[in-house]
């Protein structure tokens, strides 16, 4: 990453825990305003996830940074027996428990607090790594990978989903306004956190997307890298093993 975004740039806290902190305190809106700011489209792309995973009919799934387990309770579709969401935010781990227990999945995803860069389990222990949006969260994205690399059983799967930045005209302009005006002035409106929406705004844009994403994986050690576009460029897939 060519710089590394923190949410508040007053404080002299660390990047992990500054996060930690800013998502702990949005956790209870989190949900409802992130359907707003991005219409909806986000729950499209999640079942695209979905059927990547569910091609290798994994039995074990790890989901990182999945904060109130949109995606670790979309993976149960695909049938496997052991779901893990991981976060460092016990306030998103927290709504994500009421809303696996309201639908009765307590068996099968279980949510654990945890560093994405000290991950808590033996080396190729999941058939599947997931990370939706949150992999431009990680401290050091390299560490990071490395640690779901180690966890990835060997031809486990792991998969990506993460803003990325337009190329084509009109819709690189598009979403430059909406990522520098609309989405923070929303933060401001609704959100506990004033600059929390700034934040993911900054952090979506120093994140490196596309080839150099892909690179960054093919250094750390992953094999038959994938990328794939969504919707005019605003969001990718990556799909990599091991």
């Amino acid at each position: 990453m060519s710089k590394k975004v923190k949410p508040y740039k007053n404080s002299e806290l660390g990047k992990k825990e500054q996060v930690t902190k800013m998502f702990d305190t949005i956790s209870n809106e989190y949900d409802n305003l992130n359907r707003v700011i991005s219409f909806g489209i986000d729950i499209k792309w999640r079942k695209k996830v979905v059927e990547i995973v569910n091609s290798i009919k994994p039995t074990s799934i790890l989901d990182i940074a999945t904060g109130t387990g949109d995606l670790a309770i979309n993976l149960t579709k695909t049938k496997a027996t052991k779901i893990i969401g991981l976060d460092i935010s016990e306030g998103m781990l927290e709504v994500g428990r009421k809303k696996i227990e309201k639908l009765k999945l307590q068996n099968t995803i279980e949510m654990v607090l945890g560093d994405s860069e000290n991950i808590p389990y033996n080396d190729n222990s999941f058939d599947a790594v997931t990370v939706a949006f949150g992999v431009r969260n990680f401290e050091n994205l390299e560490i990071g990978l490395a640690e779901i690399l180690r966890v990835l059983k060997p031809g486990g799967i792991f998969v990506v989903l993460e803003t990325s930045i337009p190329t084509k005209t009109p819709f690189k302009q598009g979403y430059h306004f909406y990522s520098k005006i609309i989405l923070p002035t929303i933060g401001k409106l609704f959100s506990k956190d004033k600059v929390a929406y700034k934040y993911l705004s900054d952090s979506a844009a120093a994140f490196p997307y596309g080839k150099a994403f892909n690179n960054i994986l093919e250094k750390i050690g992953f094999i038959d890298i994938e990328n794939k576009p969504q919707t005019f460029g605003v969001a990718s897939i990556y799909v990599a093993k091991k």
